[in-house]
């Protein structure tokens, strides 16, 4: 076999290929942490905004940095409390409607937590973690795929854990909802990575967010997990700018049902 000329060899990346200029992407959990993290990448690379909030008057800090930062891009926000299941349905064609018809990246980031030991975890904080953590992402993004796979185009972000692979202690609903959420990312790749709509996941570990406050403040908890990260930190919110806007981006047009570890190295531990 001949050696490729220099025009067949592959070109270096170009900064082109994380544009997201004349995308719309829509996300969940943008108030705070992680999420107001990716919303504000993605606004960076290019992207006009829709976050899905509970409400628009008690938080609109992320909704208003990215309306004075990026002036040229729009940010709206839906009004959406994802733990009511009725409410969940309506949110993406109300997104659709505020934006314009187009949504070209879901980006599912919202997520509660409730903790106790298994034997006394409670019904009803079963049902709402995997209502919030799961079940309203399938439903967005199932809303996103009939939209997308219509269009043969389209990028869908879920959010899984370290949970997703590990079971964790006293964390029963928050486990099961994301090890299913990794299983759904899949599920879904599977039917429409064909159809040019490319759904994968990004796992954090353990991360300095109000979501983990009580093991901040556990000095025994703190300590055990400090020494076991071999990037000798927790990691912060904007640790995930990047690989959003990779995931939402041209660059990954070839990558599909993945779950990207972003856990200074924890996994490989």
């Amino acid at each position: 076999m001949s050696e490729p000329t220099c025009a067949e060899t592959p070109s270096v990346p170009s900064p082109t290929l994380f544009s997201l200029a004349g995308k719309t992407a829509l996300v969940t959990g943008g108030t705070r942490g992680i999420g107001a993290a990716c919303a504000l990448a993605l606004a960076q690379a290019g992207a006009d905004i829709c976050l899905i909030q509970r409400d628009d008057t008690s938080n609109t800090a992320t909704r208003d940095t990215i309306r004075s930062k990026y002036t040229d891009r729009t940010c709206e926000i839906v009004v959406a409390d994802l733990s009511n299941p009725s409410a969940t349905r309506e949110a993406f064609d109300k997104a659709l409607q505020v934006m314009g018809g187009e949504i070209h990246i879901l980006v599912n980031c919202a997520g509660i937590q409730r903790r106790a030991p298994a034997v006394d975890f409670s019904e009803q904080d079963w049902s709402d973690v995997i209502q919030t953590n799961l079940t309203s992402c399938w439903t967005l993004c199932q809303a996103a795929g009939r939209h997308m796979v219509a269009k043969r185009r389209g990028k869908i972000i879920n959010f899984a854990s370290l949970l997703t692979f590990q079971g964790g202690i006293t964390v029963p609903a928050y486990a099961a909802a994301k090890g299913g959420l990794g299983q759904l990312t899949k599920a879904l790749s599977n039917e429409w990575a064909k159809h040019s709509v490319q759904v994968n996941a990004i796992a954090p570990g353990y991360i300095s967010t109000d979501m983990n406050e009580r093991l901040l403040a556990d000095p025994v908890r703190l300590r055990q997990i400090s020494e076991r990260i071999p990037a000798g930190r927790w990691g912060r919110p904007e640790d995930f700018a990047g690989p959003v806007v990779f995931l939402a981006s041209d660059a990954s047009l070839y990558v599909n049902g993945e779950i990207l570890v972003v856990d200074g190295g924890w996994m490989g531990r």
